[in-house]
C-alpha cells in the first residue's frame, strides 16, 4: 500500500470520527431544551411551596383555633418547615449546581439526570412526612376540638375506621405525590433519558 492511499483511509476514517462526534454533539444540544424546562419548573415550583408555607402559618386565624389548638398547631407548623427547609437546601444546591456545571458533555447530563430522579424521590418523602405531620394534627384537633377523651373518641369512630382512613390517606398522598412529579417532570426526563440511551447504543 502506498503513501497516498494511506493518506486518503486516514482521512476517511477521521471524516468518520468526526461525523459521529458532532451527532453526539447535536444529541447533547437537544437536550438541553427538556433541561432548560426543568428547570423553570422547579424554580416555579420553589415559589409555590414557599408561598404554601405562608399561607399555612394564618391556618390558626383563617379558621378560629383555640389557645391551645395554636400552640398544638405551630408546633406541628415548626416540624413541618424543618422538613421542608432541608427539601428546600437540597432543591437549591441542585438547582446551582446544575448551572455551574457544563452540560455539553454525556457525563454531566447523565449527572442531571439522576440527581433530578434523586430530587423527586426526596420530593415524595417530604410529601409522605408532611402526610404524617397532618394526619397527627387531625387526630389532635379532634380531641383538642371536640373536647373528647382518647378512649370515648376510638369507641365513636372506631378503631378499625381509624387506621383505615389514615392508611387510605397515606396512600392517596402518595399517589397524588407520584403524578404530581410524573407531570411536572416526567415528560422532560424522559426526554433526556433517550437521548443518554441513544448516546449509549453508539
Amino acid at each position: 500500500m502506498n503513501f497516498d492511499e494511506l493518506k486518503k483511509q486516514w482521512n476517511n476514517e477521521d471524516d468518520g470520527s468526526s461525523a459521529q462526534i458532532s451527532e453526539n454533539m447535536l444529541k447533547i444540544k437537544e437536550a438541553h431544551t427538556p433541561v432548560d424546562k426543568i428547570r423553570k419548573q422547579m424554580k416555579h415550583e420553589f415559589y409555590v411551596q414557599l408561598l404554601s408555607l405562608v399561607v399555612m402559618a394564618f391556618l390558626p386565624k383563617m379558621f378560629n383555633f383555640s389557645t391551645e389548638l395554636k400552640m398544638v398547631f405551630y408546633i406541628f407548623y415548626a416540624i413541618t418547615c424543618g422538613f421542608t427547609a432541608y427539601y428546600f437546601f437540597k432543591f437549591y444546591t441542585f438547582y446551582k449546581h446544575s448551572y455551574d456545571l457544563s452540560l455539553d458533555s454525556r457525563k454531566n447530563l447523565l449527572w442531571f439526570y439522576y440527581e433530578m430522579r434523586m430530587n423527586i424521590e426526596l420530593y415524595k418523602a417530604l410529601t409522605y412526612i408532611i402526610g404524617f405531620i397532618a394526619l397527627a394534627f387531625a387526630c389532635i384537633y379532634l380531641l383538642v376540638s371536640k373536647n373528647m377523651a382518647l378512649a370515648k373518641l376510638i369507641s365513636e369512630l372506631s378503631m378499625l375506621y381509624l387506621v383505615l382512613n389514615c392508611f387510605i390517606s397515606i396512600l392517596l398522598l402518595g399517589f397524588i405525590a407520584d403524578l404530581w412529579s410524573r407531570f411536572y417532570y416526567g415528560k422532560y426526563l424522559n426526554q433526556i433519558k433517550k437521548i443518554l440511551d441513544s448516546l449509549d447504543m453508539e
